[in-house]
């Protein structure tokens, strides 16, 4: 589909007050978003179908972002039909990874987290999806082997790595997770934080998202100490510890594999290349790290 037609699609949408504005919004590297205004205000139009290959699925992002608006935690849904997702647009700036970090923002963000685990549940109606890092995993593996991708030759060592994580990882709990936290899907509008996008969204150990925090935004080992004991609000045992750096490699793990899948399957224009061996980097040294504890 061209820009022009899918702008077409946007413009007959049923919602709007008069005519529109439409300009794209860059950063995204799953879906096409823009950023439409109309007579009564700003809105955001995602562009996304099913990408079963990502497990993402339409039905679940959809409940899930309507329960996360319910908790206090995300922007309104304003309209959804088909493809396309019309949000509430929050006047905000986007976090950096050393937002994150900084000693004064990472208790917010850290906030935002455990109450996306605890409350979307509350508000959550309808089928709602597993994400089990670990088969993501396999599934990927069978993918980047049938659509014979360049780095074909790595899969075996990579699942066994996979295989061997899940083993330590648990015994495992449960929370609604949101499974994607890269510092691009926090908001600030300068009175609180937003947390978006819930493309991967699904039930879930809190250790993925407590590791994915980390490792997408550069925590430091005493962060991450401080994050551990701050959620379980108990001193970190090293039972615990290891287990959150079992999850943590996994985390990296995914989305290694989720950047190699993209390379062969995304149209979206990012340097996907560059971002897979950037993470392969980061998770080799992780697991380094976790099998020399």
């Amino acid at each position: 589909m061209t820009q022009s037609d899918l702008l077409a699609r946007i413009q007959d949408l049923p919602i709007w007050d008069g005519a529109i504005s439409a300009q794209p919004l860059t950063g995204g590297i799953t879906n096409v978003n823009y950023k439409v205004t109309d007579a009564k205000g700003s809105y955001v139009v995602r562009v996304g179908d099913d990408i079963p290959l990502h497990q993402v699925m339409r039905f679940n992002e959809l409940a899930a972002s309507k329960a996360a608006h319910a908790a206090g935690l995300s922007p309104a849904v304003v309209h959804a039909a088909g493809d396309l997702t019309v949000l509430e647009f929050i006047e905000s700036r986007t976090l950096s990874e050393e937002n994150v970090r900084n000693p004064e923002m990472l208790p917010r963000v850290l906030q935002l987290v455990k109450d996306c685990h605890i409350e979307i549940p509350k508000h959550l109606r309808g089928p709602s999806l597993v994400f089990w890092v670990f088969h993501v995993i396999r599934d990927y593996a069978a993918t980047l082997t049938e659509r014979g991708s360049a780095h074909a030759a790595l899969i075996p060592d990579l699942v066994a790595a996979g295989a061997e994580l899940e083993r330590e990882a648990g015994p495992y709990d449960m929370v609604f997770g949101h499974n994607d936290l890269l510092c691009g899907n926090f908001l600030d509008d300068g009175d609180r934080l937003w947390l978006i996008d819930f493309d991967y969204a699904g039930f879930n150990s809190p250790l993925f998202d407590l590791g994915g925090l980390a490792s997408n935004n550069g925590l430091s080992p005493q962060q991450e100490d401080w994050v551990l004991e701050t959620y379980f609000e108990t001193p970190v045992t090293d039972d615990l510890r290891h287990r959150y750096t079992a999850m943590k490699c996994a985390s990296l793990l995914r989305e290694t594999m989720w950047s190699m899948v993209s390379e062969i399957t995304s149209e979206i224009d990012f340097d996907y290349a560059a971002y897979s061996a950037e993470n392969l980097a980061r998770f080799r040294a992780a697991l380094t790290d976790f099998d020399n504890t």
